[in-house]
């Protein structure tokens, strides 16, 4: 094969040359997004059913659709929360499932709720990594009603023409409508019900085609058109009675009013501004959207249509997205230069370091033509991919090239040297890579959506060096036989070099002299490595790292209060919020019984504290709140979903028992130091007011039930009219109601109802009993738990996950109830089952990949001997720089298998080559590190230097790239050092001098 590359010197570099143009293509052409677009495995359905409590939701809806979900075949597990008129459940599917099972439980839910009339919507969709709205802004500073309009008409249309919006989300408008007050008395005066008098307005504001005039010539159609154009024609509306017709202002207050949506939005305690949310289209990317939506703004702006008042922007994913691309990017740029930096310091030959130099834009480009192929975008976790790449792709290069420099030094012709050199080198970068790429295999066996998301990475990185390899194997062989000029070998080399190797062959040979000095020297490294271990503790540890984006989303919860104290708590909010220097502004959207409180940090020179700081005292002065305010509780959440990081759950079916439970549960996590906001599902309860029927006095009244339900029924009752339009064409909602309005129980035993002896109050006919039922109900496969949910603070995950768990353990429960872990505490638990895992199964992957290749049982453990003394070098390394122990920085230990074993394998190839030879053991150690420092420290340098910008990041993605960059950079140099001597001291210690038959058979030139 090298003889063919070497022949055909041309077509390889024209290979190159349009791998490289293709790669250009690929990369204008990738997608660019923050995280990789991944249709999970998950399903969410929701339904709403009107006015039910809890319970009813619970037996009616949430129970029998469970059940009806749960025989569909391909799913896993189902979650459900109960509330008053709502039903939510979360379906997890069988892995790659996730699309096809969501359109069937589509299909399933909406054929069940046909058969509910009380089911007045269902949603169903499958969950992804994507927000719903991506790109936020406000219109403040004039009048509400011309902002409302200006919204309305001009910002809502001209944004969503545009292509790459999908939808435009307006809240806070003023909105117009005509309220049609019936007044009970008089309808009951001229024998009218409500229900005749809204048919008759809705049939006469109509115009619809009736039918056509064949006979006629033309076939002209007949059209009935009678609409309602202003609020006098209305009044005037003539409504037939059995003693004549009136008009319909007699029997009803008719007035136009001008409301604030139901959604109210505050901005820095106030609402007189317009909040709009946008949403960008499928095939379009954030930063696009972003650019496409600025730019019509900046039109609009320009025509003068705002002149009044001003369209301030909040924040923009697009942003987001671009800032942690060019971070990224920056940071390969830079890690780049640094591995050619250090390469021509060490190999102190421009020639050779252009001809490496040259491999790493070409392995980049083919890298990305190969995940452009592979349909991937351009987000966090490939580019991270890309940066920790960046040091090992120059590694096979480095090896390949270093050894054809020394040949050429030692005098062979330039295409043996090439040839000599490559040869020698092979079996050991193939063995390398194949280490390295290996462990990633088990990455697929990651459970959960994190899973997915490593997938992509681990993807990457193997692409990556794939890449690499093929470019070390076929340009570099290309450029060094003519290109790479070596000075004849002077008689003097380097005094420093020479004074290096003397004292590391001297030290070796004394190690590896006696079997008991290599026995001690493993022995001091198992020492270490147990020593290490109990540092693990002082380690942080979380699931995934927070990004860096000055902005903080929390859900605050509020018991049940009117509008009015809504509006007082805000003002309190935003007066606890103005306090902490660096929050810039702050947007609450009130949802009912919760408020989002979209909080916008300072940036810039204005930065006064970092991220995780400034949220924190957010937390701590809104929780402050909780114990004089109407606030239950106060939870980061962050892309649309809210999460508790602590929750036990509680499975059983009696409440007053899993009440007991929860409230010792409760206890226990108060004594633990980091644990607040802690609150149960059995704190928050409503109250339903059951209604009893005296059946003798309805009979007695000439009555049936029927008749007081109906007299109930037309109490609650508001119709929806239609729109009246006017002349200026402004399209005004109608709705229809009783003036009474019925809001208190007083209200309601109060209502009157014809009789036979006349009018009576319902207080003659029903009584109502009180009686609290738990606000939400849980559900997981069906079964009823309840939940204590907490936050943390000032204490890191792993720390609390180990106290709660020894909590947990404490608590004495009855046959048929449980308490396990929830929320971020099993999530952790369980990823770090499943990288306990993976790191086990990646390190029989790579044994079997170098007993194959060493042919060979015992000298691939040899090798390996080297992965516990990287783990010091890990511990030690996220202990200094307090870094946390998460999924990134468990992908860099997994990876560190891999990477670590290349130094080892060179030893190893090398001393065996030289075995063969006829060297003794130690001679064939000596030579081989005589022969493999330099290629070894060069490509430890050359990786570490790589990511050194990566670990050293303080952009949006830091937390992504620093603790994965931190593991592997602490780990490669820990280890490449001990390397040196520890795989000698194995080796010497387990290997046996080869059989003279095996010698004889195995007699070949390197």
């Amino acid at each position: 094969m090298l003889k063919f590359i070497l022949k055909r010197k041309v077509m390889i570099i024209l290979t190159m040359i349009i791998i490289m143009v293709l790669g250009g293509y690929a990369l204008s052409k990738l997608d660019k997004e923050l995280n990789p677009s991944v249709g999970l495995d998950m399903a969410i359905v929701t339904l709403d059913a009107g006015d039910m409590n809890s319970l009813e939701v619970e037996k009616e809806v949430t129970t029998p659709l469970e059940q009806r979900i749960d025989g569909i075949k391909g799913v896993k597990k189902t979650d459900s929360t109960t509330s008053p008129g709502a039903s939510t459940i979360i379906v997890t599917f069988e892995r790659n499932r996730g699309g096809e099972l969501t359109r069937e439980i589509d299909t399933l839910a909406n054929a069940f709720a046909s058969g509910i009339p009380d089911i007045t919507n269902t949603y169903v969709a499958q969950l992804g990594g994507e927000s719903e709205y991506e790109f936020f802004l406000d219109i403040s500073g004039g009048d509400m009603k011309e902002m409302s309009t200006f919204a309305k008409e001009i910002i809502k249309p001209r944004l969503e023409e545009l292509p790459e919006v999908d939808q435009v989300e307006l809240t806070g408008m003023i909105q117009p409508s005509i309220d049609i007050n019936f007044k009970q008395k008089e309808m009951n005066k001229h024998g009218l019900h409500m229900t005749q008098v809204t048919e008759l307005i809705q049939q006469m504001n109509t115009d619809i085609t009736l039918g056509e005039l064949k006979s006629e010539a033309t076939s002209p159609s007949l059209r009935w058109q009678t609409p309602l154009t202003n609020i006098d024609d209305l009044k005037q509306l003539n409504i037939p009675t059995e003693s004549g017709e009136i008009h319909l202002e007699k029997i009803a207050d008719i007035t136009r009013n001008e409301t604030q949506d139901k959604t109210f939005v505050w901005k820095d305690g106030k609402k007189d501004f317009v909040f709009i949310q946008i949403g960008r289209a499928s095939n379009v990317n954030q930063i696009d959207m972003a650019n496409a939506v600025r730019k019509e703004i900046d039109a609009i702006r320009a025509s003068g249509h705002n002149s009044d008042f001003s369209i301030n922007e909040l924040l923009a994913h697009g942003d987001f997205v671009k800032h942690a691309i060019d971070d990224v990017s920056m940071n390969i740029l830079i890690g780049g230069a640094i591995a050619i930096a250090v390469l021509l310091l060490m190999l102190q030959n421009f020639r050779a370091t252009f001809i490496i130099g040259l491999s790493i834009p070409t392995s980049i480009l083919l890298t990305i033509l190969s995940i452009w192929l592979l349909d991937y975008s351009l987000n966090m976790l490939t580019l991270i991919g890309l940066g920790l790449g960046i040091g090992m792709m120059v590694d096979a290069s480095i090896v390949i090239l270093e050894s054809i420099f020394r040949k050429k030094k030692d005098g062979l012709p330039s295409v043996d040297a090439v040839l000599t050199g490559s040869k020698e080198v092979a079996t050991a970068i193939i063995a390398s890579m194949l280490t390295t790429i290996v462990v990633f295999v088990p990455i697929g066996l990651i459970g959960g959506d994190i899973g997915k998301y490593i997938i992509i990475l681990s993807m990457t990185v193997a692409i990556t060096l794939i890449s690499s390899v093929i470019v070390a194997f076929t340009l570099i062989p290309t450029l060094a036989e003519k290109f790479m000029k070596v000075r004849k070998r002077k008689e003097k080399e380097s005094k420093i070099g020479n004074w290096l190797l003397d004292i590391y062959e001297k030290t070796v040979g004394w190690i590896i002299e006696k079997k008991r000095r290599s026995l001690a020297l493993i022995s001091v490294f198992v020492v270490l490595f147990g020593i290490s271990i109990a540092l693990v503790a002082k380690i942080p540890m979380n699931t995934m790292p927070e990004m860096f984006q000055r902005y903080t989303e929390i859900m605050i919860e509020l018991d049940h209060i009117p509008s009015k104290e809504k509006e007082e708590l805000a003002k309190k909010i935003n007066k606890e919020l103005q306090t902490i220097k660096d929050v810039d502004t702050n947007y609450l959207l009130d949802q009912g019984d919760f408020f989002i409180a979209i909080i916008k940090m300072t940036k810039g020179e204005d930065i006064h504290q970092e991220q995780e700081k400034v949220t924190d005292k957010i937390m701590q002065k809104l929780r402050a709140l909780e114990k004089h305010e109407p606030i239950l509780s106060v939870q980061s959440i962050m892309n649309g979903q809210s999460q508790y990081p602590v929750q036990l759950q509680i499975n059983g079916e009696d409440f007053t028992k899993l009440k007991e439970l929860s409230d010792q549960a409760t206890e226990k996590l108060e004594e633990i130091e980091g644990i607040v906001g802690i609150n149960t599902d059995m704190d928050q309860l409503s109250n339903v007011e059951y209604l009893s029927l005296e059946i003798d006095a309805i009979e007695e009244a000439g009555l049936n039930p029927t008749d007081v339900k109906y007299r109930l029924d037309i109490a609650f009752t508001e119709i929806p009219l239609g729109e009246l339009t006017t002349e200026q064409n402004e399209k005004i909602p109608m709705l229809a109601m009783w003036k009474e309005k019925i809001d208190s129980k007083k209200s309601v035993l109060d209502l009157k109802i014809p009789t036979t002896d006349g009018e009576k109050k319902l207080a003659s006919f029903i009584t109502l009993d009180t009686e609290k039922v738990p606000e939400t109900i849980s559900h997981q496969n069906g079964k009823r738990y309840i939940s204590v949910l907490a936050d943390t603070e000032g204490k890191d995950l792993g720390a609390i996950n180990r106290e709660v768990q020894n909590t947990i353990k404490d608590i004495d429960t009855e046959a048929g109830y449980t308490i396990s872990l929830g929320g971020d505490l099993e999530e952790q638990q369980d990823l770090m089952m499943d990288l306990s895992f993976v790191f086990i199964l990646s390190i029989l992957l790579v044994y079997f990949v170098m007993a194959v290749q060493f042919n060979h049982f015992g000298q691939p453990l040899i090798v390996m001997a080297i992965i516990p003394v990287t783990l010091i070098g890990v511990i030690l390394g996220l202990f200094l720089t307090q870094m946390e122990l998460n999924m990134m920085s468990g992908m860099g230990i997994i990876m560190l298998v891999g990477i670590v074993l290349n130094n080892a394998i060179l030893l190893i190839d090398r001393a065996n080559q030289l075995r063969i030879k006829g060297k003794s053991t130690t001679e064939a150690l000596l030579g081989a590190g005589k022969d493999r420092i330099r290629p070894i420290f060069m490509t430890t340098f050359t990786t570490a230097g790589g990511m050194l910008p990566l670990a050293l990041a303080s952009g949006q993605s830091a937390n992504y790239q620093a603790p994965l960059a931190t593991v592997i950079i602490s780990g490669l140099l820990f280890s490449t050092l001990i390397t040196l001597i520890l795989i000698p001291a194995v080796f010497r210690l387990f290997s046996r001098k080869p059989k003279g038959k095996r010698k004889k058979d195995s007699q070949q030139p390197a």
